[in-house]
């Protein structure tokens, strides 16, 4: 296991993915617990690229309401209904969404005033069910973009390689 987590930003962005996959796939080997999982990604994430917030919303009524998992930040909305803010769209449209500046996306959920921009992604599991999306916010504007989009959606991957506990 690794003794501390990787800070990444030293490198460029598609070289860093491919080294947190990597740590990440170590430090989960053996490992089936989504729990863990959600803790233990949002950690590595967070550490790697110094991001705002990290974190996931789990699905805790099917298509219809998610509710703050692990994470690494400030204090969290706790539930989030499907369609409602980034996550709630991501959930309901089953799909990645960038916002490049969250001032400009209708209906918004700010839990912490410092995010400018956000990404999230959504997670399912070995059925193919959604499981959980998964949040991660910048204090800068267009801080993501389609290498954060494929690394990110090649991490959470690991949730449907994961036989059911």
């Amino acid at each position: 296991m690794a003794e501390a987590a990787l800070d990444l930003r030293h490198l460029p962005k598609s070289e860093a993915y491919g080294v947190l996959c990597r740590e990440i796939q170590q430090v989960l080997a053996g490992i089936s617990d989504d729990v863990t999982g959600m803790a233990t990604i949002s950690c590595l994430v967070a550490s790697a690229f110094g991001h705002l917030w990290v974190g996931f919303y789990r699905v805790v009524e099917r298509d219809r309401l998610l509710r703050v998992g692990p994470y690494q930040g400030s204090l969290g909305c706790l539930e989030i209904a499907f369609g409602k803010g980034v996550c709630g769209t991501a959930a309901r449209e089953r799909r990645t969404v960038i916002v490049e500046d969250v001032d400009r996306f209708p209906g918004h959920i700010s839990c912490d005033a410092r995010s400018r921009s956000e990404i999230v992604v959504p997670v399912f599991n070995a059925a193919g069910e959604l499981i959980a999306v998964l949040d991660v916010d910048s204090a800068r504007r267009a801080a993501f973009d389609e290498i954060d989009k494929t690394g990110l959606e090649e991490i959470v991957r690991w949730f449907s390689q994961v036989p059911a506990s």
